[in-house]
């Protein structure tokens, strides 16, 4: 009886811990369902709140963030993250209006870097599309942030990399990417942030 005893609490604490081993999962894959929800929703700020502003800006600058100053940095990616959610964002959102479901895939992780995938369903009246999406995250402290997506295996930031912000530290350094930057910014002031 002893010993049968013993072999349920075992059973027990195996069937009580999987929900334990599983919550990490669930700690990777949340910001991404945060960012998608609160673009979705109109809640900009909480989304931009889930993304690694500093990886970001390191991928996108490379050498040139370790040159920089450390009021560069900060301006760099609050205006970075300010025109992406002016930009892209309100894009986002018209795709949504159609949305059927969001299926998303365990995160695969490895150390302090994961990546989730997703299918997006987006039953428009004219044509029913599935749009396979991976984005990539990064352990910062105690929480997983987004610092890229793929839509079907293009990276947002490397388009952005290549066709935005290295042309303009190639034009003029620092000074013409943060002057450009700021212009855009200027530019699209009446569209605000909730």
């Amino acid at each position: 009886m002893n010993a049968r005893l013993r072999s349920v609490s075992l059973l027990a604490a195996l069937v009580l811990s999987v929900p334990a081993l599983a919550a990490p999962n669930d700690d990777v894959a949340k910001p991404v369902k945060t960012v998608v929800q609160s673009v979705r929703y109109g809640k900009d700020l909480i989304a931009l709140k889930k993304f690694g502003g500093e990886q970001q800006a390191r991928f996108l600058l490379g050498d040139a963030w370790d040159k920089a100053s450390e009021a560069q940095r900060k301006e760099f990616i609050e205006l970075f993250h300010t025109l992406f959610a002016k930009v892209a964002f309100p894009k986002v959102r018209d795709n949504f209006k159609n949305l059927s479901a969001i299926n998303y895939e365990p995160p695969e992780v490895k150390g302090d870097e994961a990546k989730v995938a997703s299918t997006i369903v987006i039953d428009h009246p004219m044509k029913k599309q599935e749009l396979k999406l991976k984005y990539s995250l990064a352990k910062i402290g105690a929480d997983w942030k987004v610092v890229d997506v793929a839509v079907l295996g293009d990276s947002m930031l490397t388009g952005i990399r290549d066709d935005q912000v290295r042309p303009l530290l190639q034009e003029g350094g620092w000074d013409a990417l943060i002057k450009a930057m700021r212009a855009k910014a200027d530019e699209l002031k009446s569209v605000q942030l909730k």
